[in-house]
């Protein structure tokens, strides 16, 4: 049994399978699939398969309790850097301006740190760390839940062509699989499944972020959730995190950390704001004109690159 023939007919039967069934069905499949040909047009179309037996295939993904049986792959990363140090930024699809900034800060600081951002390629939170890792000219991933062959959502077409230049985009679907809601819960194991630690932004109660959580936290991997306002709804899966023993996240520090890594020293070019401080949010958006959205996305960036700090509601430069 060739992993390929498995891979792709649990993409044709609609089956989450990690070991082959039993039964007719799958014995003439297995007859009849033709993997030399299919390999020649998964090449034509751009794609490649990476098998779980293979030397390449990443050891922390092979490591949990239902790997899939190969990873269908697209984008000029090699296989090997799904191996690198990872760690998936994940979160609300309908997220705020506040949630937005700091997943687009973190996977910048992040990446910039030499670590893979590996997310969903979902709206909100996902995308946003996406493009904080390629504005970092970083490595990120993004793990579908449906057929490599697909942009989904279709409006982050060009977000994903920029993620296939800059790391790889990876499915255990096949090409031509439709996506369908039980296929991301199956999508987020993935995600936690190639990373040493996952950081939760922002999520509903039952959010599927917390299910890409609680697989983390079952193999024993770091998970980080970022405090959120008791009156948010958006906050409450990851208070709710933080209940359940998640580490609190201030800052991409904390995350690289973890993984031993002394946070990058900042870029020489100094933000206009700083030269502002002392001052309130109010103040700022009074003196510069700028929008107050505008205004709160770059004090939290500046936050967490520790460059400003907040009392009683008048920031600061760090000194």
């Amino acid at each position: 049994m060739s992993e390929l023939t498995l891979a792709v007919f649990a993409s044709e039967t609609g089956t989450h399978l990690v070991r082959p069934p039993r039964g007719q069905r799958w014995r003439a499949f297995e007859r009849r699939f033709d993997e030399r040909a299919y390999l020649e047009r998964l090449a034509a179309g751009g794609h490649h398969f990476l098998a779980r037996s293979s030397p390449d295939f990443p050891p922390l993904l092979r490591a949990i309790h239902d790997p899939p049986t190969g990873l269908f792959l697209r984008g000029e990363g090699e296989p090997e850097l799904l191996a690198r140090p990872a760690v998936a930024i994940v979160g609300a699809r309908a997220s705020s301006g506040y949630g937005a900034s700091v997943a687009r800060s973190l996977g910048r600081e992040l990446a910039a740190a030499g670590l893979v951002v590996v997310s969903g390629l979902a709206r909100g939170i996902d995308a946003e760390a996406h493009r904080g890792a390629l504005e970092a000219d970083g490595t990120t991933v993004a793990v579908l839940g449906c057929g490599i062959d697909r942009d989904y959502p279709a409006a982050h077409a060009e977000l994903a062509r920029r993620v296939a230049d800059a790391g790889l985009i990876v499915s255990e679907y096949a090409p031509g699989v439709e996506p369908a809601p039980w296929r991301f819960p199956a999508r987020n194991r993935i995600v936690a499944g190639l990373c040493a630690a996952t950081v939760v932004v922002e999520a509903r109660e039952r959010s599927g972020a917390l299910i890409t959580a609680d697989l983390a936290l079952e193999e024993g991997r770091e998970v980080f959730a970022v405090p959120g306002e008791i009156t948010s709804s958006l906050s409450a899966g990851t208070n709710a995190l933080l209940k359940l023993g998640a580490a609190p996240l201030t800052g991409a520090a904390d995350v690289l950390a973890s993984f031993g890594i002394e946070p990058a020293p900042m870029p020489g070019e100094r933000s206009p704001l700083l030269e502002l401080l002392p001052a309130s949010a109010d103040e700022l958006v009074r003196r510069t004109g700028l929008p107050a959205a505008e205004i709160a996305a770059a004090l939290i960036e500046l936050e967490l690159e520790g460059r400003a700090v907040a009392h009683d509601g008048v920031y600061r430069g760090a000194s």
